[in-house]
């Protein structure tokens, strides 16, 4: 239970100071602002800033101003906007979803307000005082003399938070503090214009990709919308997935497929790769060519680009299931056996599905012999193949292992693997 002395009520605090004349002259010159300067303003850092800005101007004995917006997120709960007189300037952070579980979080005033506590203010001038929240102490140590945060609330019934710190002797009057309070209902409406749409581009991106999602926020969203595209087209597989899902209890198989695909998608992504599908144990990824390239040397350019963007995300796959596995292996598991296909070709980047559900993917010749070739990689033994169109891209570190053939082909094809791949002791990822 929180203790509601220190809550700030808009009634009132009759210990406050008179308020500022720079700001008593007008019903509420900050409304104003928002609805004339602040339309003009693009996203949620630039707001904070040039608001904080318009406080300071205005009178406030402002020193920091920190606006906190909950996100939608698979990775973080929120993000921090904050602003500080010393420096000018607007940082942001995103705290992670374990942030929630830890004391700097759970001990915090900002936990009391988006837990529904209402508002909260502490004059901090008496340091002999007993603080409720730790972080008290630290604000104090920064000169702090006076806090007050106050809860937003947008329309789907999140409550976000506003934080104002002072530094000056007597902190906040109670006429600023009016202001700040009277033009909250209007800034929560701007910032959650400016949530919403983050909120739209991020879920786009973790769930069809961050260059696949943008092409979806630039409009190519019907049935049939797309280009031929020149890639690399990377497909993996886990070996052996079926008999891990028998023998396994499903969290523990789900588990094991999450920790392959970290190891998987997490280098494709690094390298800048765009993973476009997962289809249960396995994934579909690209590295495309530079669109923009016109000119042969370009061109050239470009194709090398892409496939040691991919090489190297290759090289690094297989070194974190190399590690993958050796823990696996201390812990009496079984290790992970996989196989990756890289090939280069043309494939059309395009919508398919149904009007009313769609899905960006490539299809095309190239695509299907892709999956063809990684099937190979059981047969050959080896982890990684890569197509005899591939090392005219790059042929560092590549190997020949003679010509074979895929399902449903008529000719041979010269197939390649990484070069650490002919170390047998190496080729399975993990040590006899």
């Amino acid at each position: 239970m929180y203790n509601r002395g220190i809550f700030y009520s808009r009634c009132g605090d009759p210990d406050m100071d008179k308020p500022s004349p720079a700001i008593a002259d007008h019903a509420n010159p900050f409304v104003d602002w928002l609805l004339s300067d602040g339309l003009n303003i693009t996203g949620s850092k630039e707001l904070v800033g040039r608001l904080a800005e318009r406080l300071v101007k205005a009178g406030m004995p402002l020193f920091r101003m920190r606006v906190l917006i909950r996100t939608l997120h698979p990775l973080t709960f929120a993000t921090h906007y904050t602003w500080r007189s010393d420096t000018g300037k607007t940082e942001v952070f995103s705290p992670s979803n374990e942030a929630l579980q830890k004391p700097i979080y759970l001990q915090s005033p900002i936990a009391a307000v988006l837990e529904g506590s209402g508002a909260i203010r502490r004059r901090l001038e008496d340091k002999t005082q007993e603080l409720e929240f730790p972080y008290f102490k630290e604000l104090q140590a920064e000169g702090g003399t006076d806090y007050v945060a106050m809860p937003m609330v947008f329309h789907d019934g999140k409550i976000n938070a506003v934080t104002l710190a002072s530094a000056a002797p007597g902190g906040f009057n109670d006429e600023d503090l009016k202001l700040v309070s009277g033009m909250l209902p209007l800034l929560s409406r701007m910032l959650e214009v400016f949530a919403v749409r983050q909120t739209a581009k991020t879920l786009i991106e973790t769930y069809i990709g961050r260059h696949t999602g943008k092409r979806v926020l630039d409009g190519l969203v019907k049935r049939g919308d797309g280009e031929m595209i020149h890639a690399v087209i990377w497909f993996c597989d886990l070996r052996d997935s079926s008999k891990l899902a028998e023998s396994l209890p499903l969290e523990s198989f789900l588990a094991v497929l999450n920790d392959f695909f970290d190891c998987m998608a997490g280098a494709i992504l690094k390298h800048g790769g765009e993973v476009l599908r997962f289809i249960g144990d396995a994934a579909l990824a690209i590295f495309p060519f530079d669109e923009k390239s016109k000119m042969f040397e370009d061109v050239c350019h470009s194709s090398r680009s892409a496939c040691a963007r991919a090489l190297s995300a290759a090289h690094e796959a297989r070194k974190s299931i190399k590690e993958l596995n050796i823990d696996r292996q201390g812990k009496g598991l079984a290790p992970l056996r996989y196989g990756v296909a890289l090939h280069v070709g043309d494939v059309m980047y395009v919508n398919i599905g149904t009007p009313q559900r769609l899905e960006f993917t490539v299809i095309g010749r190239a695509a299907n012999e892709a999956a063809r070739l990684e099937e190979l990689c059981k047969n050959l033994d080896h982890q990684i193949l890569i197509s005899p169109d591939f090392p005219r891209c790059n042929s560092k570190q590549m190997v020949p292992l003679g010509p074979h053939r895929l399902r449903g082909q008529t000719e041979d094809w010269n197939v390649y693997t990484l070069a650490e791949e002919m170390d047998k002791a190496c080729a399975t990822c993990y040590d006899k």
